[in-house]
């Protein structure tokens, strides 16, 4: 079954172009610890970490296991945490339906559950904000990739992890309650997802 057609629009937008030099460094290592997996034939569990698990923690992970099945790779099992849990914010929820993702909110409460699907017949990822070392989330053979700044300074070891990289993106919480707020959210998750597009294409 295709992905849903307006997620499909978007990655036929995506270039190699967009992305700069010092950004493609960076995610190398990312594709180079995908590749010694599946060298190996191992599960790809990676999990994206940022402070409050609340907005680029969620889009990465969202994007990334979108794009391995984009790319048709198995295995694959991508997760996110924080150092502390909160909520995901609801401008994401909002950013990834208008992007074409079909997401349906489990219950009420301070720190909703959400089912997100990308194609038909593949399982829903389930999200909510949580600490990286939660139930939820592997407890060893995983890479850990730090999205924010905070994170990757204030959680010097990241127990389980067999790697960590920093892949750190700007935070759009900086635009919240600005006319520009849907603007830039729009903008940051498909700087997110044309990268993770990026690394699984280079591991192809």
């Amino acid at each position: 079954m295709l992905m849903f057609p307006e997620i499909l629009k978007n990655i036929e937008s995506f270039s190699d172009q967009n992305i700069q030099a010092e950004r493609k460094f960076a995610l190398q290592k990312l594709v180079d610890y995908i590749n010694k997996k599946r060298e190996s034939d191992e599960t790809i569990r990676l999990n994206f970490i940022c402070t409050h698990n609340s907005r680029r923690s969620h889009l990465a992970q969202i994007w990334a296991q979108a794009m391995a099945y984009y790319f048709g790779l198995k295995n694959v099992s991508c997760y996110s945490g924080g150092t502390e849990a909160t909520a995901m914010f609801p401008m994401v929820v909002e950013t990834l339906i208008h992007q074409g993702f079909q997401i349906q909110k489990l219950n009420v409460s301070e720190n909703p559950v959400y089912t997100i699907k990308f194609t038909e017949n593949e399982p829903a990822i389930i999200c909510f904000s949580k600490t990286y070392n939660n139930d939820f989330n592997p407890k060893s053979n995983f890479s850990a990739i730090m999205t924010c700044d905070h994170a990757d300074e204030n959680c010097p070891i990241v127990q389980g992890a067999e790697t960590r990289f920093p892949i750190q993106y700007g935070d759009p919480k900086l635009y919240d309650g600005m006319a520009i707020q849907s603007e830039k959210y729009a903008e940051r998750s498909l700087e997110i997802g044309e990268e993770m597009w990026w690394v699984f294409k280079s591991t192809i």
